[in-house]
């Protein structure tokens, strides 16, 4: 079982310069990671590693859809609170990439 697996985050995904943009809940179970914004784009779920370094876990994910392409997903989370980036990646060029700024969901 990989150490974030059956925890939730809420946030919202930003693009650079901006104080706005859209809400976002991500999913890590069984090994797997989902951003549900992206599931109106048809980015399912992917795989993810993590790896826990003194209070940190960091983690690496990649998402795809058939229509958009390759999401490529780096961040971080310590405690209940979770940052982390997504490069946008189609036919090899990379076409931008986005924040993720999130609070664990209370499980229960």
């Amino acid at each position: 079982m990989n150490v974030l697996d059956g925890r939730n985050f809420v946030g919202v995904v930003l693009e650079c310069g901006k104080t706005d943009g859209d809400a976002d809940t991500i999913i890590f179970d069984n090994g797997r990671f989902r951003s549900t914004a992206c599931d109106r784009y048809e980015y399912g779920d992917g795989p993810y590693t993590a790896s826990t370094a003194g209070d940190a876990v960091t983690f690496e994910a990649q998402t795809e859809s058939p229509k958009y392409g390759k999401l490529v997903w780096e961040g971080v989370v310590r405690g209940k609170r979770l940052d982390a980036t997504f490069t946008m990646v189609r036919d090899g060029k990379t076409l931008g990439e986005k924040w993720l700024l999130a609070g664990e969901k209370d499980r229960g």
